[in-house]
């Protein structure tokens, strides 16, 4: 369950980004999660959920925006989404390919009071 580690490294990230700040509560945090991260929305909601417990976070919603998996054909230059396993590209069959985007996983936003 590596979303409990992410979950730890987000909160870490949170509570820096509000010392010195008149936070009193944090009511929504939004994260960006690319499908590449292999993280189960639920999984990392209910770890999340779990982890703020008795913490300046407690009650907030975790909002998780998926990116899907993005990547450049190496050949024609092609840009295509695909799944994974990664499929061949949509116009010349090559399997050579650039990703640019699904694994990303950042906080977006957090709404605070």
């Amino acid at each position: 369950m590596h979303e409990l580690a992410m979950v730890r490294g987000i909160y870490d990230v949170i509570c820096e980004q509000i010392k010195g700040h008149k936070v009193t509560r944090v009511m929504q945090v939004r994260i960006v999660a690319g499908a590449l991260t292999g993280v189960e929305d639920m999984t990392m909601k209910l770890c999340f959920e779990m982890y703020v417990q008795r913490t300046p976070l407690q009650g907030a919603e975790l909002v998780i925006r998926r990116v899907p998996v993005k990547v450049q054909c190496r050949i024609c230059g092609n840009v295509y989404e695909t799944g994974i396993p990664f499929a061949a590209c949509t116009v010349c069959g090559n399997k050579k390919m650039k990703i640019l985007s699904g694994d990303e996983l950042y906080i977006d936003s957090l709404e605070v009071e």
